[in-house]
């Protein structure tokens, strides 16, 4: 690839400086940036696939988009927030290993304006979860642990952002020639309807099952909530911006999972309208807008805490196995988030009660 033509891509032709001297010099750092991405990511892939570099270049490209006259140093602690995590010496020769930290140590030696170097170092420390956090412990000191916690929590957003829209790599989206809210006002109040049919043969099973992608949508509400919890992000337009977008993007996602489920799982109409039915009643309830107990007669009561909420990964991974076995669970899940993320956007006040820094709390 043409770097410059890629940083040209992610910055979205954007100048760095007025001055064409000094955008030159930061744009040479960028260029700078992007070989040492190139080089320390090489031949990673992402879950699904695709080169594990392309993550940090998209969610980049998505944050420039989005915040006006966007700096350097957010650029790079965009480009460079998942290296702490990603980027380890075992994956390398000790030789590469060396070259690849010097090439660091000299870009991060050319940020001498405004403590650009320990700013930066200090933003991907704060942007790594350690080894001892929960996610929600790590959510939670993300926005007090920089005076520029607001940036971080933007940098956060793109990164959920991307990851969303990464979850499904298919051929035709699930979505495509769909109007997702007339099929399910067909479903509830049409008796002719025949009921949504995919046009293709079930696709290969992949890494990122519907029950995984699920357990995706469960970390943004997690996020979306604490920041509603904690950080003032209505008079920022980039931060608000970015929130929505999160929200539109799992909702999408939701989208697709049902339409999923019901196209090729879970395929009778009567059953279908039924648990819509049953849905809409949990959910004018008030009970999808809160961490609720387990209850035998209610299967959605303690989604997030049977399924979802386990530090554990093993733990966790074995729940959400069950949970992909359990397709009318899934329908449902998918319903509520849905109006999980429907309320983010309709209410700028609105956040999941019983998520707070400690874990989920049921109610």
């Amino acid at each position: 690839m043409n770097r410059y033509n890629v940083l040209m891509f992610v910055m979205a032709g954007q100048k760095l400086h007025p001055d064409d001297k000094i955008d030159r010099d930061q744009k040479g750092i960028m260029m700078e940036a992007l070989s040492y991405l190139f080089n320390a990511y090489h031949e990673k892939r992402r879950r699904l696939g695709p080169v594990a570099v392309l993550h940090p270049l998209r969610a980049t490209a998505l944050y420039a988009r989005v915040k006006p006259d966007i700096g350097m140093i957010d650029l790079l602690t965009s480009l460079f927030h998942d290296i702490i995590e990603d980027i380890q010496s075992t994956d390398f020769e000790i030789l590469k290993w060396k070259n690849l930290e010097q090439q660091l140590f000299s870009l991060l030696a050319r940020l001498t304006d405004n403590r650009g170097e320990q700013r930066i170092i200090e933003r991907l420390v704060c942007l790594t979860r350690r080894e001892d956090e929960s996610y929600y412990q790590y959510i939670w000191r993300l926005f007090s642990c920089s005076e520029e916690a607001s940036d971080l929590v933007q940098v956060k957003l793109v990164d959920r952002l991307d990851n969303t829209l990464d979850m499904r790599i298919a051929l035709q989206d699930p979505l495509e020639g769909l109007d997702f809210f007339q099929n399910i006002f067909q479903l509830l109040f049409v008796n002719t309807y025949k009921g949504y049919s995919p046009g293709t043969m079930h696709p290969p099973t992949e890494a990122l099952n519907g029950a995984k992608r699920l357990y995706q949508l469960f970390k943004n509400a997690v996020l979306l909530s604490l920041i509603r919890q904690k950080v003032a992000i209505s008079l920022d337009h980039t931060s608000k911006t970015l929130f929505n977008a999160v929200a539109e993007a799992s909702l999408k996602e939701a989208q697709r999972t049902f339409v999923h489920v019901t196209g090729y799982h879970f395929q009778d109409i009567n059953k279908q309208r039924e648990l819509l039915l049953n849905t809409m009643r949990y959910c004018f309830s008030g009970k999808s807008d809160i961490v609720t107990k387990p209850d035998s007669d209610q299967p959605l009561d303690g989604l997030f805490a049977s399924y979802f909420g386990d530090s554990s990964s093993l733990k966790r991974n074995q729940r959400l196995d069950a949970l992909y076995q359990n397709k009318t669970l899934m329908m449902q899940a998918s319903i509520a988030f849905i109006v999980i993320f429907l309320s983010f956007l309709n209410d700028s006040r609105f956040y999941v009660r019983g998520i707070s820094a400690t874990g989920i709390d049921p109610a």
